[in-house]
């Protein structure tokens, strides 16, 4: 069934005149479970240690025949708040969306805020003096050249 034959059918007649639309009813159930999820993995186990809540922003790892690329999802994350660490090959990249003031009163959010991290282990080394990242449109782009001697090299196989 698809979301405008369900919303197009007609309650049972077993079901209250008064209740909302089913599909609002699964995304708010949706967010619920989102953040339970989100607050197990801050504290798994249940000591409340007062970690600052965080996320996982979405991430791109490409591997090209000369560099490592990253691109990572952080809309309205600004250039001073984005923190890029290499050690050896484990890139970490750390920072914080702040969440903008508002005047009025703040029905829904499902936006991410707050503090975001996002590490991972590159397959090879990489040549850290060259490392280069960008912010534009929402997208860090992080390019990591591979290390000389990771470079794939053709042999060539000589006539006997």
């Amino acid at each position: 069934m698809t979301i405008s034959q369900l919303r197009r059918s007609r309650p049972s007649p077993n079901v209250p005149a008064r209740r909302s639309d089913p599909l609002v009813e699964f995304e708010q159930l949706q967010d619920q479970m989102g953040q339970i999820i989100n607050a197990f993995f801050r504290d798994p186990l249940g000591t409340g240690a007062g970690q600052q809540p965080g996320w996982i922003p979405a991430a791109d790892l490409e591997e090209t025949d000369d560099a490592y690329i990253i691109e990572l999802d952080v809309p309205g994350a600004r250039r001073d708040d984005i923190a890029i660490e290499l050690r050896d090959s484990e890139v970490r990249i750390s920072g914080e969306i702040k969440q903008r003031e508002r005047t009025g009163t703040l029905r829904r959010q499902t936006r991410r805020n707050g503090q975001f991290e996002y590490t991972v282990v590159l397959p090879g080394d990489v040549d850290a003096e060259n490392v280069d990242a960008a912010l534009h449109d929402g997208v860090l782009t992080v390019r990591l050249p591979k290390a000389a001697a990771n470079h794939p090299r053709q042999i060539e196989i000589k006539q006997d």
